[in-house]
């Protein structure tokens, strides 16, 4: 049986940008423009108009700007994102019978049909009187045909459901991050101390691991040796103790209020202050006694510590998410994260999420974000790429990636078309190490490894991130075979400064990131080609060209191959902004000689 109300006859399919069939949302950032395409047609020869209809989080009124055919029945429009939170969009088509009519009477009139009174009589019905109140020509009805099919919607269809755009602050995409433990820095006092100087050298970020108190039971020595001696301070990871557990600060690193003054310290010198949020406990702390069942016991009634096979984790143990009373431990974890928003804390980066669910983490990121909008988590899930994408599609501003484990010119190409096929809603921080990963690469390497894995990090990903002591080209790991480092800071205290050799390349990294536009976005990367299996070049939109030996044991000669399409033909010049050197470079094949893990940051146009 046909329906008893016909539904619309205009078909809008492929509509985009979208995730999933819009069941989640596309990621931008504030005042960012979206395009929105979509294939719009119907049957028959009508004439069709489009708009894009938005509105930002929380409100009724639906804007909406004109979408334009491109032809073969592809659409577009844009508009502009201006405030934080989740923005609503959906489509909408009508016929103009305005437009169609008068190119109907165009069209005979071109093929010289002279009789066209029963167009005439249809077009004074459709038009009606013009503004002098008679039924007017057809000179008048081209002059009111464009308001009046703009306001008509005749046949209008519609997305059935609204697709969304979440939309964060700038540093959820662009930022350069430090990470450190406050321990080997004097505490909380010490970091603020640090953070001027930290911010000179052009970082966003600066990242500490958990700051909580630390558990005795179990604790782990240095280099991870299963007895702690007097004095070892134990892993961080090991949260909770005498002092309080998640919600708490490590009385050896200082006071909330301190810790709180540090906040407002990096706030005001531009460097944001990012704490961990690991979701494990101790065998301290305070919650395996006031709530024993958020934890698995086998039958003897022992707990499990935490494995990841071959590593294991004596002094931590998990909670379990399949509790009789998940609701209270879902709530818990929010109010922990709630804690140390309220104590100034706007970026959080979380420890393994991919063990944890995922309806878990789309709650709680939705929930602290309802409140607070400004609320960046990182997602440090190093894991298949299904999880860690649907972690970035669930809310997850940001995500580590692969980078640290894609080292030779093909892993590195591979790497980076994967993750322009996620460019809708993941967004890659680019650690070039981390206090666990110590790769081979940079074992092996010595300094020029650290500074072609510096550059490449920079200018390939907006955000990218650094482990204190990279800077010193810290390469020793703890055994062959490992990528532990030895007298790993995870264990012991170390005595921290800012010295490091490679400084005034992350100095000068970070002034070019913040001076070049193209430099703050991932998804303009366009590797170009080059024939030396150890040179890798790509351009970051139409302004910059980077080219880098992956070689750090010997110089490299190769040609970079520029594109038709990069608008300088047939030469062009282009500054070294590494170096000052000038060059010029034409369309085609263009000569690069480079040291040991050496590297151009070529700006096209001088």
């Amino acid at each position: 049986m046909p329906p008893k109300q016909p539904p619309p006859r205009i078909q809008i399919q492929n509509v985009r940008p979208q995730v999933d069939g819009g069941r989640y949302p596309v990621k931008r950032t504030w005042g960012d423009r979206v395009e929105v395409t979509a294939d719009i047609f119907k049957d028959g020869h009508d004439l069709l108009r489009a708009v894009v209809k938005y509105r930002p989080a929380g409100t009724r009124k639906w804007l909406e700007r004109p979408l334009e055919p491109l032809g073969n029945d592809l659409w577009r429009g844009e508009f502009d994102v201006t405030e934080l939170g989740r923005w609503q969009f959906v489509v909408e088509a009508w016929v103009d019978r305005y437009a169609t009519l008068l190119d109907e009477l165009d069209r005979k009139i071109a093929a010289e049909q002279a009789d066209l009174a029963s167009e005439l009589s249809e077009g004074k019905a459709l038009f009606g009187p013009t503004p002098s109140g008679g039924p007017g020509g057809i000179d008048d009805w081209r002059r009111a045909a464009s308001v009046l099919g703009a306001q008509d919607r005749y046949g209008k269809a519609c997305l059935a459901a609204p697709l969304e755009v979440d939309v964060d602050r700038e540093r959820a995409r662009f930022g350069s991050w430090y990470e450190l433990f406050p321990r080997s820095w004097g505490g909380f006092k010490g970091v603020e101390k640090a953070l001027p100087e930290l911010a000179e050298l052009g970082f966003d970020v600066v990242y500490l691991p958990p700051v909580h108190p630390i558990g005795t039971t179990n604790r782990k020595g240095k280099n991870n040796a299963l007895v702690a001696k007097e004095g070892d301070p134990g892993s961080p990871w090991a949260i909770g103790g005498p002092a309080g557990g998640h919600d708490a600060v490590n009385p050896e690193l200082g006071s909330v209020r301190e810790f709180e003054r540090m906040v407002a310290r990096g706030r005001e010198v531009g460097c944001e202050i990012c704490i961990d949020f690991a979701i494990q406990t101790s065998p301290d702390h305070p919650w395996l006694e006031a709530h024993p069942e958020w934890f698995n016991r086998r039958p003897d009634g022992t707990l499990k510590y935490a494995e990841n096979p071959p590593k294991k984790y004596q002094d931590i143990y998990n909670v379990n998410f399949d509790s009789e009373d998940a609701e209270g431990l879902w709530q818990a974890l929010r109010d922990v994260v709630q804690v140390w928003v309220d104590r100034g804390v706007k970026v959080f980066r979380v420890d393994n999420p991919h063990t944890k669910p995922v309806p878990f983490w789309e709650w709680l990121i939705a929930d602290i974000r309802s409140r607070d909008p400004e609320v960046i988590f990182l997602s440090e899930a190093f894991t298949r790429p299904a999880m860690m994408t649907t972690l970035a599609k669930v809310g997850f501003a940001q995500s580590y990636t692969y980078f640290t484990w894609k080292n030779t010119k093909a892993e590195l190409a591979e790497f980076i078309e994967l993750l322009l096929g996620w460019e809708q809603y993941y967004r890659p921080n680019l650690f070039v190490n981390t206090q666990d990963i110590l790769h081979e690469y940079l074992q092996e390497g010595g300094p020029a490894a650290f500074r072609a894995r510096l550059v490449l990090a920079a200018t390939l990903s907006p955000a990218y991130g650094v482990y204190s002591g990279f800077e010193h080209f810290e390469n020793v790991p703890l055994r062959a075979g490992s990528e532990e480092y030895i007298d790993s800071e995870k264990y012991e205290a170390k005595r921290r400064k800012l010295d490091g050799p490679l400084l005034p390349l992350v100095r000068r990294l970070n002034e070019i990131r913040r001076a070049e536009p193209a430099l703050q976005r991932f998804e303009n990367v366009e590797l170009l080609m080059t024939h030396n299996e150890h040179v890798l070049a790509y351009a970051k939109g139409r302004e910059i060209v980077v080219v880098v030996n992956l070689d750090p044991t010997a110089p490299r000669e190769d040609v970079v191959v520029v594109p038709p399409d990069v608008g300088f033909a047939p030469e062009f010049p282009v500054t070294d902004l590494l170096t000052g050197e000038a060059y010029r470079w034409r369309v085609g094949r263009n000569y690069v000689g480079l040291a040991p893990g050496g590297s151009h940051l070529m700006k096209i146009g001088g």
